[in-house]
């Protein structure tokens, strides 16, 4: 049960659990706005990409600030790896440490929204994931495997890390990608600047289990966005919809984008360009908004 002494106050947080014998720590941002008893924080998980941490998500996606203007609260898990500031996660096929000791991930974030729900108010049926890379090949993973506890995903410059998608209710998915992305290819197979040398499953293999998954149209709606930033970008949309509990599955692909979040401009030229044609935060909150699951579906922790 929650009690005011649990409860996270305004700002930045690092917090630590146990998990299977491992000490877990992420990084808790809350906004502006004392919580009530009558109010609850839409959640996001925002996952880290292999080799990084959570601290390098904050301010490599700058959620933080789309967060304080819309209100909801980020949660930035740390994954595991021998130095603090390289860790990854265990999604499927992907990557690194984790993956070699064959670390409980889900169990870990399984957990940690047990903790959470400790810690913050959280509305029921608002809990999003979105993550860069490794980071995104695990939103896939929680949408498959914890589909009760997560209402949408947006996963940018990942795919899911499995031949095939097991949830046990729809999931929405809203994904981003750039055709250019050496490291996690778009057609799929081992990127020329891999670090991991993960063979990935492509994009379009992602898109289709997931449009299968949730039941959704199996022709999509298309449509060029238009390019007021003449960068050597071109975003395309292709949408899935009337899936099962109103659910259904986006996908933006950047020509000319790399292994980047769109509209968050990045120093590291060596991932590639990044689009300013499109603001990921923008779109994936709307997505979001527009996913949550009515309240009266989730159970909630009193």
């Amino acid at each position: 049960m929650n009690t005011d002494a649990n409860i996270l106050s305004t700002g930045d947080h690092w917090c630590e659990l146990t998990f299977d014998g491992r000490v877990r720590s992420y990084l808790v941002h809350v906004p502006d706005g004392a919580p009530t008893n009558d109010h609850r924080w839409p959640l996001v998980l925002a996952f880290h990409g292999s080799g990084t941490n959570a601290a390098m998500m904050s301010e490599f996606s700058q959620l933080n600030g789309k967060a304080d203007r819309e209100g909801f609260v980020v949660v930035y898990p740390n994954g595991t790896g021998r130095t603090p500031a390289a860790r990854s996660f265990h999604a499927g096929n992907c990557c690194g440490y984790a993956k070699q000791q064959r670390v409980d991930d889900i169990g870990f974030i399984a957990s940690l929204l047990d903790r959470l729900e400790q810690q913050l108010r959280i509305a029921p049926g608002q809990v999003f994931a979105t993550g860069m890379s490794n980071g995104a090949v695990m939103c896939y993973e929680l949408a498959s495997h914890l589909a009760d506890r997560v209402s949408a995903i947006a996963p940018v410059a990942g795919p899911m890390g499995s031949a095939t998608c097991t949830p046990s209710q729809p999931v929405s998915v809203c994904h981003f990608h750039g055709t250019v992305d050496a490291y996690a290819p778009f057609e799929g197979g081992r990127g020329r600047r891999s670090i991991s040398k993960t063979n990935f499953f492509s994009v379009p293999h992602s898109i289709e289990q997931w449009v299968h998954a949730n039941g959704c149209v199996a022709e999509p709606t298309t449509e060029s966005l238009p390019c007021p930033v003449s960068d050597g970008t071109q975003v395309h949309c292709e949408r899935y919809t009337a899936g099962r509990q109103n659910t259904e599955v986006v996908l933006y692909t950047i020509e000319g984008g790399g292994h980047t979040w769109p509209g968050a401009p990045s120093s590291l030229r060596i991932l590639g360009k990044t689009t300013a044609n499109l603001n990921a935060n923008d779109v994936m909150w709307d997505f979001f908004e527009r996913h949550a699951r009515p309240s009266d579906a989730v159970s909630v922790t009193p």
